[in-house]
């Protein structure tokens, strides 16, 4: 009875399913190549966000201290711009490494 009713036959896999899955991967590839996501962070990624943490912390302070030295040579309030603005540089300073820092790695 079996060999009489309709089912499907036996067949090997499809070419056009394995061709498909060839150039799924491939594109899947190009696209991580293209994203920039192509493997795992390297030692010069790690070197690249230490160096933008180090100029976060620097440069905000010193910006701010700038600034602030400016403003008060502007209007004569010297030191208080100063004190405020540096005090800023530091507050924007650790918000951009706490933002750096809590960035999900791709």
């Amino acid at each position: 009875m079996a060999e009489t009713e309709p089912g499907q036959d036996p067949v090997g896999e499809d070419a056009r399913i394995t061709s498909l899955q060839e150039r799924l991967a491939r594109a899947e590839q190009a696209e991580k190549a293209r994203a920039g996501k192509a493997g795992a962070p390297t030692a010069d990624d790690s070197y690249r966000l230490g160096n933008r943490v180090l100029a976060e912390l620097v440069g905000a302070p010193v910006g701010g201290a700038l600034i602030g030295w400016v403003l008060d040579r502007l209007f004569g309030t010297s030191p208080w711009l100063l004190l405020f603005m540096l005090f800023m540089g530091f507050v924007v300073g650790f918000r951009n490494i706490i933002r750096i820092s809590s960035k999900r790695p791709d």
